[in-house]
């Protein structure tokens, strides 16, 4: 229980955020999770964010799902939220309740926005890898000296066929994520993403130029091309969720004594029947439809159609049917010499590239944000904008729309200059070689590529100070911290509290915790839900839906445990505790049990966070290889 002079404190707090987020009429509900006050508003524009930044005790914020997330750290939270919900006269509020409410407030395009984003959160680094490999390799392989040096050459052969890689079996990919978003068993995404690329299918790209002929086979008077799913993102999106939605049916509806056999059996043969029937064809005509129309503008609008292809050419990379424009470039080269397309679908990207940056800009101080938003840029200069769209620019929303008005205006320029290409299959920096150079093509190219970085960049600035909705590296502040009273024992060894995969905290889905404003940390994957104390300690406390816990250690520090994310809003369904507040713990004791199973269900991460929370303490990492239950992740003293 607060002290007087502490609630004093948290109403002076209360008050300060009910004026930063627009008054008392502008809030819906609150509630509280281990480490974050969350309020659902009726306006989100009221809301100024900086400002949280200086409230006293706060550690940051962000708009997550349509909440507003304080973050103020486990046990602090709770006293916070207690005077403000009283404030506020929220006291009835449930997280459950805020979570039903921020969904209702979510608009579709959101929705879509938010699940493309948790789908690809997994397949990045591999996109971002292979990009990289992809652009530099393309670049190498026109060089002499590497095609006329056996060993050199050796290299870049097989750097090229490692790029190669992801994007053979990107659909493959999205279909396990997005199974695994959705709540299904992720191999079953695996086997349907792979039934999408089957060998036996007629190849999509060779059959949309006519180069193959497919079978067709009749199913009761319905014609079915076997024609593979290459490049067929949206509709690995798609199936993915399908097979989920069948995945969980099918569990559900069958007997344990024969689910093992005929779940997945069902599942996966009725995936197939609609990928071929209703969601591919669907998937087909609808990609197409906005591809054709694409074309179509450019033939017969002038400078309007060019700037409306470059500005939205890249919406349809993320379908993965932009592949299919190759067979119109090589028609154009065939029937005019010139390639109009190709320079647009180039300023197209580098709009995308440019938006990077100036999302990169607005979170300079954020490390996670310089990972991943450097090396995605770099590869929009080698033509590979995937982990510019689906690592940042779909993200974060905003971004992605200035990179369309960037490459927009770059469209333009285009048009202008009547810049064209001879050739077709690369972009950015490497298609600088096959611009026309008449008319000073070289130069118009590099301009134009220019205009689309630069308009990229200002709109994404712009954007984001206008809205004030970005991802930033939530400071830290450090004033009126509580510095706890340190008791002088020995070091004490931090064990993993749970058996499977540990990875270093920055690699969380959790934003909050990857970007270590709670303190340094590590996250457990693919465990079997059997939570243990990681030391030895008393616990602090166990959070009311028995999904958080604190373990004070003697020498002053602490441990917080968070088994999964947003697993608040299951309101202790799918967890079970055997420990109690103030009770003494051993390394090895048994804290708590998760049913994985039933939070993936849910459509949340099952992963399980341990953060050090060290005071004043001496905090020592140790390497994470090969981590196990006896291995010492670190040392607190």
């Amino acid at each position: 229980m607060a002290s007087k002079e502490k609630e004093k404190q948290y109403l002076e707090i209360s008050k300060q955020i009910v004026d930063i987020v627009g008054g008392m009429d502008n809030i819906v509900s609150s509630a509280h999770c281990a480490t974050r006050l969350r309020i659902v508003l009726k306006d989100y524009d009221k809301v100024d964010l900086e400002k949280i930044d200086d409230v006293p005790l706060a550690k940051g914020q962000f708009i997550t799902g349509n909440q507003l997330q304080i973050i103020f750290g486990a046990g602090l939270v709770n006293d916070v939220h207690a005077v403000f919900a009283r404030y506020t006269h929220t006291e009835n509020s449930k997280s459950s309740d805020v979570k039903d409410i921020s969904s209702k407030k979510s608009n579709p395009i959101q929705a879509v926005i938010k699940s493309l984003s948790d789908v690809f959160i997994d397949i990045i680094p591999g996109i971002l890898a292979a990009a990289l490999l992809l652009g530099v390799t393309g670049v190498l392989g026109k060089l002499d000296v590497v095609k006329n040096n056996q060993t050199l050459y050796a290299i870049n052969r097989l750097a090229t066929i490692a790029s190669a890689g992801i994007f053979d079996i990107l659909p493959m990919a999205v279909c396990y994520s997005a199974c695994k978003r959705y709540g299904g068993k992720p191999i079953l995404g695996m086997v349907v993403g792979a039934i999408m690329l089957s060998g036996s299918l007629a190849n999509a790209y060779e059959a949309a130029q006519g180069a193959v002929d497919p079978e067709i086979l009749n199913l009761f008077g319905l014609k079915i091309e076997l024609v593979g799913f290459q490049g067929g993102i949206i509709i690995a999106l798609m199936m993915g969720f399908v097979i989920a939605k069948l995945d969980i049916f099918f569990d559900k509806k069958i007997p344990d004594v024969v689910k093992l056999l005929f779940s997945p059996l069902c599942s996966v043969f009725i995936s197939t029947l609609l990928l071929f029937t209703i969601v591919g064809p669907v998937g087909r005509l609808l990609s197409n439809a906005i591809t054709g129309g694409l074309v179509w503008m450019t033939e017969n609008l002038g400078i309007v159609g060019y700037m409306i292809f470059a500005g939205v050419q890249q919406i349809i990379v993320i379908t993965g049917l932009h592949h299919i424009l190759g067979a119109i470039e090589s028609t154009l080269i065939a029937d005019t010499g010139r390639n109009f397309l190709n320079p647009l679908m180039s300023v197209a990207l580098m709009g995308q590239g440019g938006a990077v940056l100036g999302y990169l800009a607005l979170n300079w101080k954020n490390n996670r944000v310089k990972e991943v938003c450097i090396p995605s840029f770099a590869s929009t200069l080698f033509g590979i904008s995937e982990p510019a769209i689906f690592g940042v620019n779909l993200r974060y929303k905003f971004p992605i729309v200035a990179g369309c008005i960037g490459g927009a205006l770059a469209g333009g320029y285009v048009y202008m200059t009547d810049l064209a290409s001879l050739g077709f299959g690369t972009t950015g920096v490497p298609g600088l070689a096959i611009a026309d150079p008449s008319g000073n093509g070289y130069l118009n190219y590099i301009i134009a590529h220019i205009i689309a970085i630069a308009g990229g960049f200002v709109f994404t600035v712009l954007f984001g100070k206008l809205s004030k909705d970005k991802s930033k590296n939530p400071k830290e502040n450090k004033k009126n911290e509580k510095i706890e009273e340190k008791i002088e024992k020995g070091p004490v060894e931090i064990r993993p509290c749970a058996k499977g995969e540990v990875k270093d905290i920055s690699q969380s889905k959790d934003q909050t915790f990857s970007s270590k404003v709670m303190g340094e940390g590590v996250v457990i994957e693919n465990h079997d839900g059997k939570i243990l104390a990681p030391c030895d300690g008393k616990i602090a406390f166990v959070f009311e839906t028995k999904h958080a816990y604190g373990i004070e250690l003697d020498n002053g520090a602490s441990i917080l445990i968070h088994c999964g994310i947003d697993t608040v809003s299951l309101d202790g369904n799918g967890f079970k505790s055997f420990v109690s507040e103030g009770q003494r713990v051993k390394t090895g004791d048994l804290l708590c049990e998760m049913d994985v199973k039933y939070v993936e269900d849910k459509g949340l991460s099952s992963e399980i966070l341990m953060v050090y929370q060290i005071n004043d303490n001496k905090l020592e990492l140790k390497p994470l290889e090969d981590a196990n239950l006896n291995t010492t992740l670190a040392t607190i003293d």
